[in-house]
């Protein structure tokens, strides 16, 4: 029997549809079934590493644990990890496979359905339900063509669709009904109803405006979501970093907010630390004097660290060293640390040379073949344990390296300490999230009073606070019998 099978799509990027994928994965695991999350095509700088070596969207690993399973390939066949405006990293079921331009890639998408129709089919035998994210929205009409992230694969696989819009934003209702009529009608068809996300005030004032849209329509409002003030959920893509505030505290950090910066969830635990005060800026003037500075993981190196020097940022890391400050590197920021980076064969552009901030004697080189792997061991700051991974294309070695940061669990040492104990560097992407680690991290850059925060506990509690929403504010029976009257998957759908 294959697995039943429903689509969250979005009228917008950021409407919501990780989210609500996130939630309806846990509502069912609540209930006994073994379900799995999918994302035919990813585009996001956020990734994580799975068991099996690969890497996949950062909202597809959340969504995997929702379900109660480790991440795995197969939940986001197809990721696009951008090295430019027009330019990204093509990575299939979890490898590099290429680099494409924009305008490449769109011709490409014949030869990736294939791809995505195979990890989706040997989910559908493995699980009894499969939720399935889309990306962007299906009414972006120049990209209909050859879809395989919206409505190109729900008709491949003949599986049903919920729109989700975010009413925060304004013009909900034109964002439903304008996405609903830019749809071809067997794709129109295919979609069972709506969803209302991040709605504030009183429900009895937006009733007209869903019974309008019921009748216009003829589609159902399954429910509206409230604005959820409390909702931590990782981010995949830049918005996180873009709408986030500094929170009162103590103790400063200032991020330098690189144009190519990923993996920007390594912060994630220190922002939701009501004792510190993280602020990521394009310049260094708009920032307060920093206690802590940190250099964040980038998508092209080089070309990032030559915007650093460019906008004046190497002057300031040097001159808040000399007043005693505290710098650690994690991943690309770790490579900027040292005397240079080689990347020989162009892997993150042109091939060449570029001069490091000299600040540990460790030198890199890029190479074609990823370092992807999940990683534990002990920070030998205080023996706390550290979980994490490595997801990075560099090399470093050099005497720094003598003088290591973390003693993995393999036996092998990780990262660099400088002999002044002021600069440190790790390739270890979640180096913060355990709690002890991270509140010994922050001791020793000079943080005096740091709660140690549970990030795998807060993680938790906002997979269960999207389930607890969906409970409470969805019409779970009527997605469920609409779901059952969908007609049934055609036998050569796949």
């Amino acid at each position: 029997m294959q697995a039943r099978t429903l689509m969250v799509q979005g009228t917008t990027s950021d409407a919501g549809k990780s989210a609500l994928v996130t939630g309806l994965c846990r509502y069912y695991k609540r209930r006994g079934e073994r379900v799995a999350p999918f994302k035919p095509q990813n585009m996001a700088l956020n990734s994580a590493v799975t068991l099996d070596g690969g890497e996949i969207g950062r909202a597809q690993a959340v969504q995997a644990k929702a379900c109660g399973l480790e991440p795995h390939t197969d939940m986001n066949p197809v990721l696009l990890k951008p090295n430019s405006d027009k330019t990204a990293q093509v990575i299939m079921q979890g490898k590099v496979h290429k680099n494409l331009g924009a305008k490449a890639y769109h011709t490409y998408k014949t030869q990736a359905m294939p791809v995505v129709l195979d990890s989706f089919k040997r989910l559908q035998q493995h699980y009894q339900r499969i939720i399935v994210e889309g990306a962007g929205s299906p009414a972006e009409i120049n990209l209909r063509q050859g879809d395989i992230a919206n409505m190109g694969f729900a008709e491949a696989v003949n599986c049903p669709v919920i729109l989700v819009a975010d009413i925060d934003r304004g013009g909900v209702f034109a964002h439903l009904v304008g996405t609903l009529e830019l749809l071809s009608k067997t794709e129109q068809q295919r979609v069972l109803g709506f969803v209302i996300n991040r709605f504030r005030g009183d429900i009895d004032i937006l009733q007209p405006g869903i019974d309008w849209l019921e009748q216009r329509t003829g589609k159902p409002v399954f429910g509206v979501l409230p604005y959820l003030h409390d909702l931590y959920l990782e981010s995949e893509d830049s918005v996180a970093v873009e709408q986030a505030t500094s929170q009162s505290g103590a103790f400063n950090i200032v991020v330098p907010r690189l144009p190519r910066m990923s993996n920007h969830t390594d912060f994630d635990v220190l922002r939701l630390n009501a004792e510190v005060n993280i602020q990521f800026c394009r310049q260094p003037k708009q920032s307060n004097p920093a206690d802590l500075m940190i250099l964040p993981g980038s998508k092209s190196v080089r070309d990032d660290l030559a915007w650093l020097k460019e906008n004046g940022w190497e002057e300031t890391i040097l001159r808040h060293l000399r007043y005693g400050g505290k710098l650690i590197g994690l991943c690309g920021g770790y490579q900027m640390l040292g005397t240079e980076i080689h990347d020989p064969h162009g892997i993150e552009g042109a091939a060449g040379s570029s001069q490091g901030l000299g600040l540990l004697n460790i030198q890199t080189t890029l190479l074609a073949e990823k370092q992807l792997k999940q990683v534990s061991g002990i920070l030998l700051l205080n023996d706390a344990v550290v979980q994490g991974y490595e997801i990075h294309s560099g090399v470093s070695t050099g005497d720094a390296l003598l003088n290591p940061v973390i003693k993995m669990k393999s036996g092998e040492n990780e990262g660099a300490m400088s002999n002044d104990q002021q600069v440190l560097g790790s390739y270890v992407h979640g180096i913060f999230d355990s709690p002890n680690a991270g509140k010994a991290l922050l001791h020793w850059a000079g943080a005096k009073k740091i709660q140690a925060v549970d990030f795998n506990q807060l993680c938790e509690e906002g997979i269960d606070l999207m389930a607890d929403t969906i409970d409470q504010y969805l019409n779970m029976p009527l997605l469920e019998q609409e779901m059952l009257l969908f007609p049934k998957q055609k036998k050569d759908s796949l």
